[in-house]
């Protein structure tokens, strides 16, 4: 056994699992965020993606006593209350979902995607971010579309935070 200790959803947390036990079904069994969700269990999906220390992870790749120390946000943990983080918006704006099951790891998938490109991002790079996760029922337009839009949404935020910064 393991002791786990984390901070997720800027919750300290901590608990004893089993060394072999993957931070997916930690966060699901142990503390009951069941957003996060179990797909493939071969880390082809991305329906498990989580951001650990501030970068999207496929939480079926790493053991819960990896991630201890962590910082860990799930999709629970994205939104601010009940006012849905941008891409949550857009996703829910652009219809970017059908069964969603993989809308959780497309959403964490999308806000490292944006962190990581400010400038803004093109379908050709979100296309190919998209690599790791997989939707059986969209065919991606919308989840495109709807990264497309909320990345365009958090650019004019971020400038017009700059400007009141000056």
């Amino acid at each position: 056994m393991s002791d786990v200790s984390l901070t997720v959803n800027g919750r300290r947390v901590s608990g004893s699992a089993e060394d072999r036990t993957l931070l997916v079904h930690f966060l699901r069994e142990h503390l009951g965020l069941t957003g996060t969700h179990v797909g493939c269990d071969t880390s082809q999906c991305g329906a498990c993606v989580v951001h650990v220390d501030g970068r999207a992870v496929k939480s079926c790749t790493m053991l819960a006593a990896q991630a201890s120390g962590s910082t860990v946000v799930t999709i629970e943990g994205l939104s601010d209350g009940a006012e849905l983080h941008p891409v949550q918006a857009a996703f829910k704006e652009y219809h970017g979902l059908q069964c969603g099951f993989c809308t959780p790891g497309m959403i964490m998938t999308a806000t490292d995607m944006i962190a990581r490109h400010p400038q803004g991002l093109d379908e050709a790079t979100v296309r190919a971010e998209l690599d790791g996760n997989i939707c059986r029922c969209t065919g991606y337009h919308n989840i495109v579309k709807a990264i497309l839009a909320a990345s365009e949404t958090m650019a004019k935020g971020a400038k017009g935070k700059a400007k009141q910064a000056a």
